[in-house]
């Protein structure tokens, strides 16, 4: 029974297969949908800046850093945001490299975890993690811009 269903799932693939527009393109051939273009994949330079606001959508900014990457590590981060940490801790700030291996973590913990790439190079522009049980801390999210790699 199991065989004859598989058999005729195949045939079905195949006969909606053979439908299709021919003259939707040129030359009578029909044409494959072009599959979107995707970001490609990034390697992390050793040296390179850029700004991270820690921020989920439109909550508020808990803090905006500038930040200079050199020999792979962070060699600055200065508050560019005119705000004083009160009541909390100053974070440490990773690497976009260290920030997305938190998200790799957070995931192979059982987190919820998003990253978001820029498309013209594949450089991070988000990432949010969330590892609190029941989402009850809410996540932690950090929001990319004026990415600059350094020669």
């Amino acid at each position: 029974m199991r065989v004859t269903r598989a058999l005729c799932g195949i045939a079905l693939v195949a006969a909606l297969g053979a439908c299709t527009d021919e003259a939707a393109a040129p030359g009578g051939g029909a044409s494959a949908p072009a599959a979107p273009a995707s970001a490609p994949a990034w390697t992390e330079p050793a040296n390179y800046g850029f700004v991270v606001e820690r921020r989920c959508d439109d909550g508020p900014s808990l803090g905006k850093y500038r930040v200079a990457v050199e020999a792979g590590a962070v060699a600055s981060v200065q508050r560019i945001d005119g705000k004083t940490a009160s009541g909390e801790e100053e974070i440490e700030v990773p690497t976009l490299g260290g920030l997305l291996e938190l998200a790799q973590t957070a995931a192979d913990d059982g987190g919820e975890t998003s990253t978001s790439v820029d498309p013209t190079d594949g450089h991070p522009v988000a990432v949010s993690f969330d590892v609190s049980e029941g989402g009850a801390e809410g996540p932690t999210c950090f929001q990319i811009s004026e990415y600059a790699p350094k020669a």
